[in-house]
């Protein structure tokens, strides 16, 4: 598949593209292209991808492997400033250095129990480590001329006088140099990281929120519900201060090599696991005691009106369909013009969608005024009797020799009569 090449997404001299960026660029779109299927038309899953998404943006490009191979080389050259905090906020948290984790623990602690310094602590962060190390090195402190052993003096740092170094400048990193591959080392280990942390959450976090077991599930959404309401009432209670406080300390402290080899070799892990197992059966215990779950399928009533037409020049009435309306003088569809709709024969008619017959049979509703009342229908005749049909009723015309003007007015049935058929279905049971 040959792409297009982009323009350089970092500086260089030249009008051309250099050799390496090239190469580089081809390496990048043949990776991309390991990822989709070798029969998946891109261009038209695009398209299709784009109907119903609710993350679609207008504005943006749709997906390109052009595009993506050039934004992947932008994003790994500038990423590497993500990594060195990752790796750094690892070796505090891993004790590598014991002065830096206690001084970030210090720092902490004043946070917990003073939360107003969080608003300071973005602007020392900007002060200390932007600022300060900005400065130095554009007055970097004078050279060593000895040491005091031999004799030297070991010139004193000050910051008087001009500029004598440029301003340094955060630059990403050259194509094909060792920090670029350096940081695709770090962004693959990082990608590896966050799915197997991604999978094991859902493994454990899954099963007993997704009401794959329904019994299960509702014991945890029951114990869920308490507890928050438990926490409506106790949250101001709780000196949120000091349980941070001592959180963070004894989250930092298992981090400890001591202690992390400690709570592994302690013999209390058996005893742990013992606890939790037993913490695990009582919860199962009580959930297949006091938790009853409904079987019962949810049941509906759905309804369906036989149409029929008056035959022209007969007294007779001819099938017409059956509808879901029951197509009155002044519904939406008559007072447009629009024809009925519906299915011809009684047998098409299928229950709605996710649901399933209850009943054998369509069973006829033979309290045809209730429906009627209950629409509001007007300009209909109700037969009380035998059949249950509602008659449209129109007004003519009639030749009378002893109403004024030798003609009258009287109410005779339309065109159009209907009943309703009721029949009882429930949901469709979900199976494996």
């Amino acid at each position: 598949m040959s792409t297009a090449t982009p323009p350089a997404a970092d500086g260089g001299g030249g009008g051309g593209r250099s050799l390496s960026g090239a190469i580089q660029e081809k390496v990048f779109s043949k990776v991309l292209q390991t990822v989709v299927p070798s029969d998946y038309d891109i261009k038209k899953y695009a398209e299709m991808s784009e109907k119903g998404d609710r993350r679609k943006d207008k504005d943006r490009p749709q997906f390109s492997l052009t595009l993506m191979s050039g934004n992947f080389r932008r994003f790994n050259a500038r990423v590497g400033v993500v990594f060195v905090f990752q790796h750094q906020l690892f070796r505090v948290l891993s004790w590598s250095h014991p002065t830096h984790t206690l001084s970030a623990m210090a720092v902490y602690s004043f946070i917990c129990l003073d939360p107003q310094l969080l608003a300071v602590l973005p602007l020392a962060i900007l002060l200390l480590f932007v600022m300060v190390p900005a400065f130095i090195a554009r007055h970097p402190p004078p050279p060593n001329t000895g040491t005091p052993q031999n004799g030297g003096k070991v010139e004193v740092y000050n910051a008087y006088g001009a500029p004598i170094a440029p301003p340094p400048e955060v630059k990403a990193v050259t194509e094909m140099s060792k920090d670029f591959f350096r940081n695709l080392r770090d962004l693959q280990n990082t990608m590896a990281d966050f799915s197997d942390a991604h999978d094991e959450i859902i493994a454990i976090v899954g099963p007993p929120t997704n009401f794959s077991n329904e019994q299960v599930s509702s014991g945890v959404f029951q114990a869920l519900f308490v507890m928050c309401c438990g926490m409506f009432v106790a949250a101001a209670m709780v000196p949120w201060n000091l349980v941070f406080l001592v959180w963070g300390w004894c989250t930092i402290a298992l981090f400890h090599p001591a202690v992390h080899e400690w709570l592994l070799a302690a013999p209390d892990s058996e005893f742990v696991e013992r606890e939790k197992k037993k913490a695990v059966s009582r919860f199962k215990s009580w959930v297949e005691r006091d938790i009853v779950v409904d079987e019962t399928p949810e049941a509906r009533e759905v309804e369906i009106f036989e149409l029929q037409r008056h035959k022209r020049d007969s007294w007779e009435w001819e099938p017409w369909m059956y509808t879901a309306s029951p197509y009155e003088p002044l519904s939406t569809a008559r007072i447009a013009g629009h024809r009925p709709r519906g299915q011809r024969f009684f047998e098409d008619v299928r229950p709605p969608v996710g649901w399933e017959w209850w009943d054998k049979k369509w069973v006829l509703d033979m309290e045809s005024r209730d429906w009627v009342a209950e629409r509001c229908v007007t300009g209909v005749e109700v037969e009380e009797d035998k059949e249950r049909w509602v008659y449209d009723v129109e007004e003519v015309e009639e030749t009378d020799e002893e109403a004024p003007g030798g003609r009258r007015r009287v109410k005779r049935r339309g065109e159009w009569r209907r009943r309703r058929w009721v029949r009882s279905v429930v949901r469709k049971k979900w199976t494996h």
